[in-house]
């Protein structure tokens, strides 16, 4: 026998279990009922989304065949015909635009100094329909009209008719292609200023391709254009260097490096400096970016010094023993420069831009480069007096009688001028027609006329030398010729006078 709680259990749990299936069928009928919802929403919308592709269709039916229908009638291609758009266009009216426009044609020519005009009554423009239009239309497919965004958007050619000589003479007359009124383009170009070389900036102009201008004039009128940009139709001659060129710019550095030379020549009391400002007026620019140094401006800038410190032979201030000041023309005594050497010696120290002080080659040097070239350091010899004075540093080393040239015999010395000692020759033999002698000191310096010891005078100075003088020498006593010889050099100046 049962107990009460087994019994209560039994009781309890059939009870629950017979709840379980009635809250499960409830459940089950639930999801019936949502699944049939669901299934009646899906078929409308699969209705309204047949509707509305039915509906797309018919309305894209609708408009191809609308558009079929308009494009029979009219233009559905991207060109144009004398600047006047064909899409949407039917033949009547593209003629009916096409005469319109031509009737009141008028082409605006935009120039950089301004527009000119163009208008069909002076060139006669007219139209000659030659069945360009209607051809066209004939070649259009309108079932293809759809395909409008793939069509050519090119200009058609019409038989648009202007009287050509009269377009040549309206072109003729265009202020723009005068030529008092147009300026040529300038090429971009290197200037010197402030002591070096800039870039200066090409330069536009408005000159204008004739032939080119020429033929977009026409070609713009052909087409109906109503504006035409000379600058955009490119007729304008360019420069042919531009300011940001790499060649051009690598150009101005070169030629700087050559601006850093500065050559001083040294004149001893004075100075010359070739600097930037002098370097820069002998660079010559060539093609191709090429420079040089010009040889004819150097060569001008040394014959220039030349004219200016050179002395040779030249007149000058002489001032004698006893404080008189003289002028000496001739001789064979001062400086001259070599001229070719030296502007090869130039162009080489400005080419590898030294910095430095040099003198010139000389062709002919003296002793001192002063502007007084006589310097302190010469012999003096006074013919009326009849004497010879030896000067070293400015001091007198020599005061001594002489007996120069035979004046009564024509062999009087040459004066007047002052000329270089051109060697030193101890114990030597002076021969002529009528003389041999043998001298102990020779320092001659004007050809066979020099100076020299006379062991067979017994006397000098005084008025010998006009009727028993020398045969043009300057004979000097033993003493004073032995000091004369030993202190002289090659090239010393000798002032006769």
């Amino acid at each position: 026998m049962k107990n009460k709680n087994a019994l209560q259990y039994e009781i309890t749990g059939e009870k629950v279990t017979h709840k379980r299936k009635e809250n499960t069928k409830e459940v089950v009928i639930v999801q019936k009922t949502k699944l049939r919802q669901e299934l009646k929403r899906q078929r409308s919308s699969q209705k309204k989304l047949q509707m509305t592709i039915g509906i797309v269709i018919a309305v894209i039916a609708v408009l191809y065949i609308a558009g079929t229908v308009f494009y029979s009638r009219h233009f559905y291609s991207k060109g144009t015909a004398f600047g006047i758009a064909l899409r949407n266009e039917s033949v009547a009216s593209m003629k009916e635009k096409i005469t319109d426009k031509l009737n009141a044609y008028t082409l605006t020519i935009q120039t950089r100094d301004g527009d000119e005009q163009i208008s069909a009554s002076d060139i006669q423009l007219k139209y000659d329909d030659q069945g360009e239009i209607d051809k066209l239309f004939d070649e259009q497919n309108a079932f293809l009209w759809f395909m409008m965004g793939a069509t050519s958007d090119n200009e058609i050619d019409l038989g648009i008719v202007v009287d050509g000589a009269s377009l040549n003479q309206e072109i003729a007359s265009l202020k723009c292609i005068q030529e008092e009124t147009m300026t040529s383009p300038t090429d971009a170009h290197l200037e010197f200023s402030d002591g070096k070389f800039h870039v200066v900036d090409e330069t536009q102009g408005n000159q204008l391709d004739m032939s080119k201008t020429d033929a977009v004039i026409k070609n713009a009128v052909e087409e109906g254009a109503e504006t035409l940009s000379l600058d955009e139709a490119d007729c304008y001659v360019k420069p042919n260097i531009y300011k940001d060129d790499e060649k051009l710019q690598k150009e101005c550095d070169d030629v700087n490096k050559l601006l850093t030379a500065q050559i001083t020549y040294d004149f001893s009391d004075r100075k010359e400096v070739v600097d930037s400002d002098e370097i820069a007026d002998w660079i010559t620019f060539g093609d191709d970016y090429s420079y040089s140094l010009d040889d004819e401006k150097i060569t001008e800038y040394v014959h220039q010094l030349g004219l200016k410190y050179d002395t040779f032979g030249l007149s000058r201030q002489f001032t004698t023993h006893s404080g008189q000041t003289i002028k000496l023309k001739g001789g064979d005594y001062g400086w001259c420069i070599n001229k070719k050497k030296t502007v090869e010696q130039l162009k080489e120290l400005v080419l590898a831009g030294e910095n430095t002080t040099v003198e010139p080659v000389y062709l002919y040097s003296g002793i001192c480069r002063d502007t007084n070239d006589i310097g302190g350091t010469y012999i003096e010899v006074s013919i009326s007096a009849q004497t010879m004075w030896m000067y070293k540093d400015g001091e007198c080393i020599v005061s001594t009688p002489v007996v120069t040239g035979n004046v009564a015999a024509g062999h009087s010395t040459p004066s007047g001028g002052v000329w270089a000692i051109d060697a030193r020759m101890p114990n030597y033999t002076l021969t002529g027609q009528d003389y041999n002698s043998e001298v102990s000191f020779w320092l001659p310096f004007n050809g066979d006329v020099g100076i020299h010891d006379a062991s067979w005078r017994s006397e000098f100075g005084g008025s010998i030398y006009k009727t028993r003088g020398s045969h043009g020498c300057v004979n000097t006593p033993y003493s004073a010729m032995k000091v004369i010889y030993e202190n002289a050099k090659i090239g010393y100046p000798v002032v006769v006078y």
